[in-house]
C-alpha cells in the first residue's frame, strides 16, 4: 500500500484517469451555477448534470475531477463519528455515453490494487452489486478475478432519485479488520454494506442506463453513462493508517492550531474535547471554502447554513476554553493544507478571515442574549410541575441562537432538570419537512433531449456583424427535426449567424430573417445555446422556411448598440468597485439589457454615498478618456497571465476572449462590447441596495437613457424650486432648511400645548382613586389619543405617587390601547404588570407585554376596553 499525503493521492487519481483518456475538469464553485435545485454542490456528479441531461455535449465524453462538496443534512453527527463531514472532496470519473461497465470496473480495480497506483491489499477489498445486474457480477468475478466470497448482492444497490437517469451501482469496501469494528463479529450487520465500522465504503460506481419517467416506468437511456464517486478523505485514512478521517493531514494541522488557542486542551485526551476539536476542524474548512466561493453568512439559504456552522464551531471553542473570536485565525491553516489544488482559500485568506471575524463578533452579542434566554427557560422549568424544558423552547435555542441541543441538556442537567427530547425531535422534523416541501420535486436531473443532442451541424457566431447571408441547416418544430417550417413557431440553426445567444448575463439579440427576394419570413425573439453549442434561433414564422435555403439574417442594430454600451459599462463598473471597495469585491451576478444594466457584487458593509459617487465618477472618467476596447482570443492560461479577471464560478473552454480596457479592466468575456469607451457616452447609477447578506445590487443606465434619466431629475428639481419659492436652484437647500426649522418650532409649540392638556386631564384622572383590597387604584379610560399620551400620564403618575396601581385605556377610531403601571407595594405583593395585561388583552382584541412594573398592549376592539380594565382590577384583590 502506498503511503501518500492528500495532495499526492488526489493528483494520482487524476493522473490515472488522464492516462485513460479523461479530460481533467477543475473543481467547480460550491455555489451551483444555473441550478436552482441545489443549495450547494454536494457531489461530483452535481457538476455534470448539464452533460448527463443532454443540455450540453462535452468536448471529451470522458471526464475526471476532484470536486469539493458540502452536505449538512447530518450536521449533528459531525465530530461524533469517524467519517461525517460537511465539506469533503469527491474523486470521480465520468463517462457521458462513452465507455460503460466493461471499462469502468477493471479501471477501478487497477487503480486500487496495481503496484503502480494505490497498491491496496486485494484480500481486503469487497464489492456489492445489484442482484439483477448479472453483467456487473460477471465482470467483477470473471474479468477482475474477485472471488464470489468477496461479492455481495444487495437490493439497495440501485441509484434512483425518483425521476431522471438512474441505474444499478456497485460499491467497493475496504476491510479495516474486526479490531476496528463497533459491532460483534456475529452481528447480522457485520458485512460489506451493513451498519458497521469494519467495512469502509470507499468507491461507488453508478451504471446510469435507465430513465425513470414521471409515470413510474423505467426506459433505457439513449446514452448509457458512468458516474463514480470516491471519498478522498476515506481513502486517505486508509493510506495514512488513520483511525478516522480526522487523523489525516487534512485535519490534524487545524486541530493542532486549535490546541494552541485552547485552555491547555489536547486532542486525544478525552472524548468530549475530541468532538469539539473535530467539529471546529470540519466546520472551518467548510466555512472557508464557501466564503471563498462567494457565499456569506445570513439568515436564509446558504447564508443560514454558514451562520449555523460558524456558531456551532464557536460554541465548541468555548467548550475548549477559548474566549472570543478565534476561528478566523484558522483560515491560513486551511489554505496552506489545500493550496496545491485549491489556491482560492490562500488567495482570499484576508477577506475570508474578515468575514468570519465579523460574524464571530456578532455571535458574541447574540450568545449573551441566548444565555439570558436559557436562564429564563431554566427558571420556568424549575417552577413547572414536570421540571422539564419544552422541546419547542429547546428548538428555539438551537434554531434562533445556535445552541446545540446537547448544550441545553447539559445546562438543564446541572439544575436537575430534563429536556423534552421527543418534542425537540418533532420540531426538528417539522422544519425538515418544511424544507422538503419548499424544495419540491426539483432533484431530477431531467431526461436527455435527444433531438438537440443529435444535431452536430456547425454554426458559427460572427462578432461585429449586423447582417449576414446564411444557410438554414436545421429546423426544429415541436421537438422534431423537419425540412420545412410553416407554422407559428420554430427553432432554427444557421451555418453562421450575427445573432448573439444569451450567455454571461447578456441577453440575446432580436431581429428579422428575410428570403432572397427581400420578403420578411420570420422574427427572431430569442437566441439560446444548443447542447453542441450552436446558436438556436427561436422565431415567429411569417412565411414558410425551407431547410438548405439561404436567408438574410439581420439583427436589431439599436438593441445591439444598447447591449454593447451596457456590457462595456458593466466591466468598468466592476473595476471601479474593486478600486473603491477593495479587490475582495467580486461579481455575484449581472444582467445586461439594451436599456439598463444590473450588477450584483459582494460587500460586507453598506456602500456610503461618497463611495457610490466615487464609483460613478471613476466610470465616467474612463468613458471620457476614450479608451480603446481591445478583444483578444487566446487560451485560459495565457489570459490569466495577461491579468484577466476570472469569475469565481466561471468555467472556461480551450479558447477564451479577453476584453481589455487599458490596464483598468481586463476580464474573460464572450459578450459584445463597444470599440471605444467613449461610445458609452454617460454612465448613471439609478439605484443601489442590499439584496441579501453580503450581496448588493447596482442598477444603472448609459448613453441616451442616462441623459433622459438626468433630464427627468432636472425637471423634478425645477418643480421643487418653484414649490419652495427659491430664486435659483442653489437656494433650494437653504430654503428647505428654513422651512424645516419653522416646522420644528411649530411642533415644539404643539407639544407644549399637548403636554398642558395631558397634565390637565391627568389631574382629573388622578382624582379617581379607589381602594381594592389594600391597594389604591386608578383605573379608567382616558380622553387621550393613544399610547404616547398614556405613557406621558403614567410618567406623571409615577413622579407624583398618586396610587399603588394605574390602569389606563385609550380609544381612537378602531384602535384600543391599554397601559398598566405598578408601584412598589403592588410589586411586593407579587403582582406583575406584564402578566396582568397579557391576561386581559384578548378582551379588546389585542396582545402585549412588558416589565413587572410597566406593560402595554394594543388591540382592534375598543368596545371591549372597559371590560378589560374591569377584569384587570378584579385580579388585584
Amino acid at each position: 500500500m502506498k503511503k501518500l499525503n492528500s495532495s499526492e493521492f488526489r493528483q494520482m487519481f487524476l493522473d490515472f484517469f488522464a492516462e485513460h483518456g479523461h479530460m481533467v475538469m477543475q473543481s467547480a464553485s460550491l455555489i451551483p451555477k444555473d441550478d436552482p435545485t441545489l443549495l450547494w454542490i454536494n457531489s461530483g456528479v452535481a457538476t455534470m448534470k448539464k452533460y448527463f441531461d443532454g443540455s450540453v455535449v462535452p468536448k471529451n465524453r470522458r471526464i475526471t475531477s476532484s470536486q469539493k462538496s458540502i452536505r449538512t443534512n447530518d450536521i449533528e453527527n459531525v465530530g461524533k463519528t469517524a467519517r461525517h463531514q460537511t465539506l469533503f472532496e469527491m474523486l470521480g470519473n465520468f463517462s457521458v455515453g462513452d465507455y460503460f461497465k466493461e471499462e469502468a470496473i477493471p479501471w477501478a480495480w487497477e487503480f486500487l490494487t496495481s503496484p503502480d497506483w494505490l497498491d491496496l491489499d486485494k484480500d481486503k477489498l469487497y464489492v456489492t452489486v445489484y442482484p439483477k445486474d448479472t453483467e456487473a457480477h460477471r465482470i467483477w468475478h470473471e474479468v477482475v478475478g474477485l472471488p464470489e466470497s468477496h461479492i455481495v448482492q444487495l437490493e439497495d444497490n440501485f441509484w434512483d432519485i425518483g425521476e431522471g437517469p438512474c441505474g444499478p451501482d456497485s460499491e467497493i469496501f475496504y476491510d479495516r479488520g474486526q479490531e476496528n469494528n463497533d459491532v460483534p463479529e456475529d452481528d447480522p450487520e457485520n458485512y460489506p454494506g451493513g451498519e458497521n465500522a469494519r467495512y469502509l465504503e470507499i468507491w461507488n460506481i453508478v451504471f446510469s442506463e435507465f430513465n425513470h419517467l414521471p409515470d413510474g416506468s423505467y426506459v433505457e437511456q439513449p446514452h448509457k453513462n458512468i458516474d463514480t464517486g470516491m471519498g478522498l478523505e476515506r481513502v486517505l485514512s486508509i493510506l495514512q493508517d488513520a483511525p478516522t478521517n480526522f487523523e489525516t493531514d487534512l485535519f490534524l494541522p487545524i486541530i493542532h492550531a486549535t490546541e494552541e488557542m485552547s485552555a491547555g486542551k489536547k486532542y486525544g485526551a478525552n472524548k468530549a474535547d475530541d468532538t469539539s476539536f473535530k467539529i471546529i476542524a470540519d466546520h472551518i474548512r467548510a466555512i472557508s471554502f464557501a466564503i471563498g466561493d462567494g457565499a456569506l453568512p445570513g439568515n436564509t439559504g446558504r447564508g443560514y447554513v454558514l451562520r449555523r456552522l460558524l456558531r456551532r464551531a464557536a460554541l465548541n471553542g468555548r467548550k475548549l476554553g477559548i474566549d472570543g473570536a478565534f476561528l478566523y485565525k484558522l483560515v491560513p491553516v486551511v489554505g496552506d493544507i489545500m493550496k496545491s489544488h485549491y489556491p482560492e482559500v490562500s488567495d482570499q485568506a484576508e477577506f475570508i478571515s474578515k468575514v468570519i471575524k465579523n460574524e464571530e463578533d456578532r455571535f458574541g452579542v447574540t450568545l449573551e442574549a441566548g444565555l439570558t434566554l436559557l436562564d429564563d427557560l431554566i427558571d420556568k422549568a424549575e417552577n413547572s410541575e414536570d421540571k422539564t424544558i419544552s422541546g419547542k423552547d429547546a428548538f428555539k435555542m438551537f434554531d434562533t441562537y445556535g445552541f446545540p441541543y446537547e448544550l441545553t441538556v447539559e445546562a438543564a442537567e446541572d439544575k436537575g432538570l430534563k429536556v423534552d427530547k421527543d418534542g425537540f425531535d418533532a420540531e426538528m422534523e417539522a422544519q425538515k419537512e418544511r424544507a422538503r416541501k419548499a424544495r419540491g420535486n426539483l432533484q431530477s436531473m431531467g431526461s436527455q433531449d435527444e433531438t438537440l443532442m443529435k444535431i452536430k451541424d456547425k454554426s458559427v457566431f460572427e462578432y461585429g456583424v449586423y447582417e449576414e447571408e446564411s444557410q438554414l441547416v436545421d429546423i426544429i418544430v415541436d421537438d422534431k427535426l423537419v425540412d420545412k417550417a410553416d407554422g407559428e413557431k420554430a427553432t432554427l440553426i444557421f451555418d453562421k449567424t450575427p445573432f448573439y445567444a444569451e450567455r454571461g448575463g447578456q441577453v440575446a439579440d432580436h431581429g428579422d430573417i428575410y428570403d432572397q427576394e427581400g420578403n420578411l419570413v420570420a422574427r427572431v425573439v430569442d437566441v439560446q445555446h444548443a447542447p453542441n453549442d450552436q446558436n438556436l434561433h427561436f422565431v415567429d414564422v411569417i412565411l414558410p422556411l425551407v431547410k438548405g435555403q439561404t436567408y438574410k439574417l439581420k439583427i436589431d442594430r439599436a438593441r445591439r448598440e444598447g447591449l454593447r454600451h451596457s456590457h462595456s459599462a458593466t466591466h468598468l463598473l466592476h473595476a471601479a468597485l474593486r478600486q473603491v471597495l477593495g479587490e475582495h469585491t467580486h461579481q455575484a451576478g449581472s444582467v445586461v439589457e439594451p436599456d439598463y444594466l444590473r450588477f450584483d457584487f459582494t460587500s460586507l458593509d453598506p456602500i456610503t454615498p461618497r463611495e457610490l459617487k466615487n464609483v460613478e465618477k471613476i466610470v465616467n472618467e474612463k468613458i471620457w478618456e476614450s479608451i480603446q476596447v481591445k478583444t483578444t482570443e487566446t487560451d485560459p492560461e495565457t489570459g490569466k497571465k495577461m491579468g484577466a479577471l476570472a469569475l469565481f464560478d466561471g468555467k472556461y473552454t480551450d479558447k477564451v476572449r479577453v476584453v481589455q480596457m487599458d490596464d483598468f479592466s481586463i476580464e474573460f468575456c464572450g459578450g459584445t462590447h463597444c470599440d471605444n469607451t467613449s461610445q458609452i457616452g454617460v454612465f448613471k447609477i439609478i439605484s443601489e441596495q442590499a439584496i441579501g447578506a453580503g450581496v448588493r445590487r447596482i442598477e444603472a443606465v448609459t448613453s441616451k437613457l442616462a441623459y433622459e434619466y438626468l433630464a427627468g431629475r432636472s425637471d423634478i428639481l425645477d418643480q421643487i424650486q418653484a414649490q419652495v419659492k427659491a430664486t435659483k436652484a442653489e437656494d433650494i437647500q437653504s430654503k428647505i432648511a428654513s422651512l424645516q426649522e419653522e416646522l420644528r418650532s411649530a411642533e415644539k409649540q404643539n407639544a407644549a400645548y399637548k403636554a398642558q392638556i395631558n397634565a390637565s386631564k391627568a389631574g382629573k384622572i388622578f382624582d379617581q382613586v379607589k381602594t381594592v383590597g389594600d391597594l389604591t387604584v386608578i383605573a379608567t379610560i382616558a380622553d387621550v389619543k393613544g399610547m404616547n399620551d398614556l405613557r406621558e400620564i403614567a410618567d406623571q403618575w409615577k413622579s407624583e405617587g398618586k396610587s399603588d396601581v394605574l390602569i389606563l385605556g385609550a380609544k381612537s377610531e378602531d384602535k384600543a390601547n391599554m397601559l398598566i403601571s405598578l408601584g412598589q407595594k403592588a410589586l411586593d405583593k407579587g403582582l406583575k404588570a406584564g402578566d396582568l395585561i397579557k391576561s386581559v388583552a384578548a378582551i379588546f382584541g389585542g396582545g402585549g407585554g412588558g416589565r413587572p412594573n410597566m406593560a402595554q398592549a394594543g388591540g382592534k376592539k375598543p368596545e371591549g376596553l372597559q371590560d378589560a380594565i374591569d377584569a384587570a382590577v378584579s385580579q388585584l384583590d
